[in-house]
């Protein structure tokens, strides 16, 4: 998509505060000194088969980048593509009902969406908040020195994966839709608190990915610790049954060049890190002397997977991501 859009003519528009350049997770465009619109859209076909979780994991997934902006969701719509000549209309009712509870959870307002017939379902949202220009939080703030704590555990591409092929025991597909499900509200709440100025969430291009654009956007080399990241319990084995998306080979190609690994590190936790994640956690940048409080805040907030995983140092040359 980078060479796609390599290409298009830039804005110029000195309101636009954050745009394409900084592969960022939305747009924000500056109204008043005090107030700026965040915006985001996203959507996807069903990763599971009942139709209400799939609708409030897809809304939840893209209320998230709102909140990785700091941002407090406003309004949404629903975008819809849906084979109403070979599925009953119930299946999408139950979608946009998910969707809508995901919405109002969020404090936002769903004010329509669009519909096209599509050969397969998808589902999601375009979303508009609000954020304060003087506190958004970008990809481009980290600095050496900021701790990374990250706020849930990945692994959910290995099990909606493994749960396609019917090979995910139903626990682990259980613990992978309440992970999916649960809004970054807290975590852009914390954030606030702490006065973060650099976050991302993880979603397709996996931590290392996400990662990587932050340490790009920041001029920064981010180390990251592999055994304190935290991991959907029991996806271990669909590791090792490499029920991987397709995705996981093309995120590690993708930044293979500027990744440095240390010797004698675990190749099973390595694979979680280029897994794909779909309404993943937040990646925040916490000042060192703020990470117990912070990480005290968040899982009094329910983010119990929230796990320092890393930190922040100078640019090392040609490495925008260590692995130790």
């Amino acid at each position: 998509m980078a060479q796609v859009v390599r290409g298009l003519p830039k804005s110029e528009d000195p309101n636009l505060l954050v745009g394409p350049a900084t592969m960022d997770d939305a747009g924000v465009f500056r109204i008043t000194e005090e107030l700026a619109l965040v915006q985001t859209m996203d959507f996807f076909p069903p990763l599971v088969d009942d139709p209400l979780v799939f609708g409030k994991i897809a809304a939840a997934n893209a209320l998230s980048d709102i909140y990785a902006m700091g941002g407090i969701p406003k309004t949404a719509m629903n975008l819809v593509g849906f084979p109403d000549d070979k599925l009953n209309l119930n299946v999408l009712h139950e979608i946009l009902l998910g969707g809508s509870e995901q919405v109002h959870k969020a404090g936002a307002v769903l004010v329509g969406g669009h519909s096209v017939r599509d050969t397969e379902v998808k589902y999601g949202l375009s979303v508009t908040g609000v954020v304060d220009p003087g506190h958004m939080i970008t990809n481009s703030g980290a600095r050496p020195g900021d701790c990374l704590v990250l706020t849930k555990p990945l692994g959910t591409g290995f099990v909606t994966t493994a749960f396609k092929k019917k090979k995910c025991p139903d626990h682990l597909l259980q613990i992978a839709c309440e992970s999916m499900m649960e809004l970054n509200a807290a975590g852009a709440e914390v954030m606030r608190q702490f006065q973060v100025e650099c976050a991302t969430d993880i979603t397709g291009f996996g931590l290392v990915g996400h990662a990587n654009e932050l340490a790009i956007a920041s001029g920064v080399t981010v180390v990251l610790n592999l055994e304190t990241i935290p991991c959907i319990s029991g996806a271990d084995e669909l590791v090792r049954r490499r029920y991987f998306t397709r995705a996981s080979e093309t995120n590690k190609s993708f930044v293979r060049s500027v990744v440095r690994s240390q010797q004698n590190i675990n190749g099973l936790i390595e694979e979680f890190i280029y897994d794909p994640q779909t309404s993943g956690g937040l990646l925040m940048c916490l000042a060192s002397d703020k990470v117990k409080d912070g990480l005290k805040m968040l899982r009094e907030k329910g983010c119990g997977a929230a796990t320092l995983i890393g930190h922040v140092v100078e640019r090392e040359e040609g490495v925008h991501i260590v692995l130790q």
